[in-house]
């Protein structure tokens, strides 16, 4: 599946899927995605859904300003990650927006176009 739209100013935006991965551009990211309003990183070893925490995030949170909220796809169906995560999240000041990883990809392009300042954590599909 192809996703086309003008991602021109708006930072690393999510124009396909590859087999269980997402394509960024010209690049190819086979397994998870991380997502910030400059940069898409591979998410090598993604966790499954219940394994979240937020030390698999990496340096995803440690943009400025703080994100508005993480969006997560939690793959090819909706699954709620645990309570002691998003609990994590929401003391940072960072609210939690949970979806799959194909409306989670859609959404992150509309709020980028909206210029949300957002973070999003993809899981393979």
């Amino acid at each position: 599946m192809e996703l086309r739209r003008d991602d021109a100013g708006q930072g690393p935006i999510v124009t396909g899927f590859a087999g269980r991965g997402f394509r960024v551009r010209d690049d190819v990211f086979p397994g998870g995605l991380l997502l910030s309003p400059v940069r898409a990183l591979a998410w090598t070893g993604a966790p499954s859904p219940d394994e979240l925490t937020l030390a698999v995030l990496g340096d995803l949170l440690d943009v400025e300003p703080r994100p508005e909220f993480l969006l997560l796809g939690t793959g090819a169906g909706l699954r709620q990650p645990p309570r002691a995560f998003v609990r994590e999240l929401e003391a940072k000041g960072i609210g939690v927006e949970v979806m799959d990883s194909r409306a989670a990809a859609r959404a992150w392009g509309v709020l980028r176009a909206e210029e949300r300042w957002i973070v999003a954590a993809l899981l393979p599909l």
